[in-house]
This record gives structure tokens, sequence and C-alpha cells, in this order.
């Protein structure tokens, strides 16, 4: 028998009904098996779902969130800050009341429910940028206009970030939504930025710091969603993951690498994050990877044939051996897995995340 059709791997469709009829035939009491029930349903109203209602629902909280973020800021900083920290906190207010209904109202209705309640917590920026622009109160310089926010590094926008921060890990604390780690990894983001001309003394620092303080962060943040992975039932570290990937790989891919040592160095770095994508099982890490892979392998094209006729039927021939490496890894995904956690010695195994 092949992996594949081994029991263990195969898909089962169970219902409460089915459950508590094959507890009874095995013997096991009826509340028994309501509370196994309750145990395997209790995070269904947060999976991953990519069905179009879902994509509006992500959609149209996008578009608020930068509306009521970006445009307001745009379009109203000569109000003052003091009617810019009251309309934001009448907008948040109001979000966050829809969100609280919502969340409370039923299960299919958690996930609009969540997101009304990140849009009121992503309108803390504006909110604290309005009570600092009415006071005159900044952390290191004033920062200039609320829509350089999104544009322009500078330490003036740090209470901005940590506020937001803050409120989002307490509603987090509160309201078990995962998107909100979006939120949170975002603005962790803008202040690792932000704190670069802190960190090194000058409002005129390079390209490469930038590009270096982003790759730092980028790991950061993804020892800390490995760490959530771990712990959580909840998938909480998707967004960090994501968020994680993004700045470690950005930032790499942007350093300077005159020498074929380094270009080669960067050639597995990306090898071990098609590796890490297999043993943390997140597919986020594979792209990243696959990537950086074609564009090690189209430097060495570009470096073997020099001859532009020759290039680019080196590179179509490239293309077709990956994509073919990626239908024999998709064949063989079964097996491949079985073969890692046999291998796998135990003390490895049991730091791999679950399969969510």
């Amino acid at each position: 028998m092949s992996d594949r059709d081994s029991p263990d791997s195969r898909v089962i469709r169970l219902g409460r009904q089915k459950l508590v009829e094959a507890a009874a035939s095995a013997g096991a009491e009826p509340d028994i098996a309501g509370r196994i029930w309750q145990e395997l349903t209790r995070d269904a109203a947060y999976e991953r779902r990519f069905d179009m209602v879902h994509v509006l629902y992500y959609m149209g909280a996008l578009i608020a969130i930068g509306a009521m973020g970006w445009w307001l800021g745009l379009k109203w900083d000569d109000l003052g800050g003091g009617a810019i920290a009251l309309i934001a906190a009448a907008y948040a207010v109001l979000y966050g009341a829809v969100g609280a209904y919502l969340w409370r109202k039923a299960p299919e209705t958690r996930t609009p429910g969540g997101l009304w309640i990140a849009m009121a917590v992503a309108l803390t920026p504006l909110f604290v940028y309005g009570l600092q622009r009415h006071f005159g109160l900044w952390a290191f310089d004033d920062p200039g206009e609320y829509r350089n926010f999104f544009r322009w590094i500078r330490g003036g926008w740090f209470a901005m970030e940590v506020a937001t921060i803050a409120v989002a890990v307490l509603v987090l604390s509160r309201v078990r939504f995962p998107f909100l780690t979006a939120i949170i990894a975002f603005m962790l983001w803008y202040l690792s930025m932000d704190l670069t001309p802190i960190l090194f003394g000058s409002a005129d620092f390079a390209w490469q710091e930038r590009r270096l303080v982003s790759l730092v962060f980028g790991l950061v943040i993804l020892g800390v969603a490995y760490s959530v992975d771990l712990r959580s039932r909840t998938d909480f570290a998707f967004w960090l993951y994501l968020a994680g990937a993004t700045s470690f790989w950005g930032g790499l891919s942007l350093l300077d690498s005159s020498s074929e040592l380094s270009r080669f160095g960067y050639f597995l770095i990306n090898l071990v994050l098609i590796l890490a994508s297999v043993y943390l099982r997140r597919r986020i890490f594979i792209i990243f990877g696959a990537f950086g892979v074609i564009w090690y392998l189209g430097h060495l094209s570009l470096k073997i044939f020099p001859d532009e006729a020759l290039f680019p039927i080196a590179l179509t021939v490239t293309g077709a051996l990956v994509v073919l490496l990626g239908i024999l890894l998709q064949r063989r995904h079964a097996a491949i897995e079985a073969w890692l956690e046999r291998s796998m010695p135990g003390s490895v195994l049991a730091m791999r995340p679950k399969s969510r």
C-alpha cells in the first residue's frame, strides 16, 4: 500500500451525528463524543478560506483601512490635530461597535466582525498623530504631515507605531482574530525602518543600512512566528510568517553581491528556505525560495551562455526543469513527507509545527 492510500493519510468527512454514532459503536458515552466534537470545531470559524465571499470581506476591509488611514490624513491635515484625533476616534468607536456586534452574533459573522475590529485598530496611528499634532508632543522630532507616514522613514513616527502595536496586542488578547497579527507585523516593520536613523545616529543613512535592518527584522519576526506557531491552536502565525519572510528575503535579495561566492551563498540560503517550507509546513517559504533559486539559475545561464541568441534558450530550459521539479514534488509530496518524519530525530520532530 502506498503512503497516499494508507488510512492515516485519507481525508474523512465527519459530522457530529456520525461521530456520536461511531463513539456509541465503540462503547463510548455520548457526552464524550460531544466534548470531542467541541474540541474539533473550536477553531473552525478561524480557518483560512479562499472563497469569493471571504475575498470580498478582506478587500472591503483593506479599502476602508486605506481610505480612513491614508486618505483622511492626506485630505484633512489642515483641520488641525484635535479635529483629526476626534474624527479618528469616532470612526474607531463605530467600527469597533459594529465589529463587536458581528463577532458575538453568530459564528458565520465572526470574520466580518473581526475585520471591522481590525479596521478600528488600524485607525490608532491617525488618532495618536492627531493628539501629538494638537499638543506638540513628538518622540524624537516633528515628522511633518501624516501623509508622509506611509512614504518617509522618520523617528517621529515612533510613538504612533508603538501605540498601534500595543492596541493591536490588547485587542488580540480579547478577540482571537488572526488578521490582527497582520497589523502588528506591518507596524513592527515600519518601526524597524523608523528606528534606523535613530540606531545609526543620522537621518542620512544609505540603502545598504536599510536592507540590513530589513533582513535582521525579518529574521526576528520569523522567530516570533515560529514560536507562535508551536504554541497556538489557531493559526496566528500566518501573517507573521508572511511579513517576516517578505522583509528577510527582500533585504537579502537587495544586498550588494558583487562576487560569485556571495551569489552562491544567496542560492544556498534560498535552498534552505525551500527546505524550511517542508519542515514548517508553510508554502510561503517555497515561493520566496523558488524566486531566489530561479534568479541564481538565470544568472548562471547568462554567465555560461553570454551569447544573446543562446541565453533565452538556456533560460527556457531552466524554467522547464523547475516546472518539472515542481510536478515531481507535488506527486511525491506524501512520500517525501513520510520519509522526512521517519528520518528526523525525535527531538527535531517534536519542534516541528503541527499541520494546519
